[in-house]
């Protein structure tokens, strides 16, 4: 068996070269001749997967050999054409909830590193879009700290919060998190669920976060909402972008006004992505009807318990927090990369530092590793 993945998956020797041999190549440029004489497909959220693509290898192949799994180790699966890859017989799986916590940590992280004397005032409310696996647990933080929490989801429902629409919580939050997936058409579409309509509704120095997908905040109408400020006089609020809307390319214009930027590693901790392997790895073996011998226990490595379980959250969290996760370093990792473009002669990130910044990513640790008892 011939299985391709992409290069930044984490223990896929470990967890799939029983099955046969493993390839990797970078996620963003996999291409149908890579996909040659292929049995199986595993990537992240950078390869798009299409029946053409697929379709296009096996004409290629010099065996009657096809691809019949495609595993994506990510919560989203807007990058897979997950209906017409099925309606080829493909059995396509993903990961959801994997990095959940990652990103939960990476929100409070951006919150705590940028104003934290902001959320330590009593009633200082933080919004979630969308309540499924990052924003359950982005919740079970917030609440930790002592924060209100406000979320909006029109398809969950949370006992333990209030509820409202995205219009009437805008101008109630603090903070603004986006964990939603990209839907262009539908009952509640997500694409540009940031424009200039909804810019306008927001209080002029809420902070917005976004680790779901660039698209959902229309770039543009960020451009002007910063030049909204910057012509009343008054302060630019605080934006953390951890996807772009015309990622991997960045441009310097955006990237000036934004408080932190970083390469789409929110969800890049050690355990999110080792989890992720080992759920798509459930998956083939359910699709190869053989059961699953192998686990995570005692692959990833022993920390230091810097939790203590008798104190709160709110009340260790300040003071850890550097040792846990210093995101400015990846917010100067990613500015350092900034080059001109000879053909435009503009400044920017391209496609090709972007990706090295991911793929040469010191993985995070999460919480728990460090003792944190949630």
């Amino acid at each position: 068996m011939h299985i391709v993945v992409d290069e930044n998956l984490t223990l896929t020797d470990y967890f799939f070269s029983s099955f046969g041999s493993v390839t990797a190549y970078a996620g963003r440029g996999i291409t149908a001749e890579n996909l040659v004489n292929t049995d199986a497909l595993l990537v992240r959220s950078v390869t798009k997967v299409s029946p053409q693509l697929l379709q296009a290898a096996a004409e290629q192949s010099t065996t009657a050999q096809r691809i019949g799994f495609v595993g994506s180790a990510t919560i989203g699966t807007d990058h897979l054409d997950v209906a017409g890859l099925q309606e080829m017989g493909i059995v396509v799986a993903n990961a959801p909830g994997c990095n959940a916590q990652a990103v939960a940590e990476y929100v409070v992280t951006a919150i705590l590193t940028l104003h934290p004397e902001r959320a330590a005032k009593a009633g200082f409310t933080l919004g979630i879009v969308g309540l499924g696996n990052v924003g359950k647990r982005l919740v079970i933080l917030a609440k930790r700290l002592g924060w209100r929490v406000i979320g909006v989801d029109p398809f969950i429902v949370r006992d333990d919060i209030e509820h409202m629409k995205l219009t009437d919580m805008l101008p109630q939050a603090d903070v603004v998190s986006f964990h939603v997936p990209i839907t262009e058409s539908g009952k509640e579409p997500t694409y540009h669920l940031m424009c200039a309509e909804t810019f306008g509704l927001l209080k002029p120095d809420a902070m917005l976060i976004n680790s779901a997908r660039g698209a959902v905040i229309e770039e543009a109408a960020l451009m002007d909402d910063f030049a909204n400020s910057r012509a009343k006089g008054v302060e630019i609020r605080s934006v953390v972008l951890d996807v772009f809307e015309h990622e991997p390319q960045i441009s310097a214009k955006l990237l000036d006004d934004l408080a932190i930027a970083t390469p789409h590693i929110a969800g890049y901790s050690l355990e999110g992505k080792a989890k992720g392997t080992e759920m798509i790895y459930q998956a083939f073996c359910k699709w190869q009807d053989v059961e699953p011998e192998l686990t995570l226990d005692n692959k990833l490595p022993a920390m230091s318990q810097l939790f203590d379980p008798h104190k709160s959250l709110i009340e260790q969290l300040p003071a850890i927090l550097p040792t846990l996760y210093l995101i400015h370093e990846d917010d100067a990792a990613l500015r350092a990369c900034l080059c001109i473009d000879e053909k435009t002669n503009e400044s920017k990130i391209d496609a090709a530092s972007f990706d090295r910044l991911r793929k040469e990513y010191n993985l995070r640790r999460e919480w728990a590793s460090f003792g944190d008892q949630a």
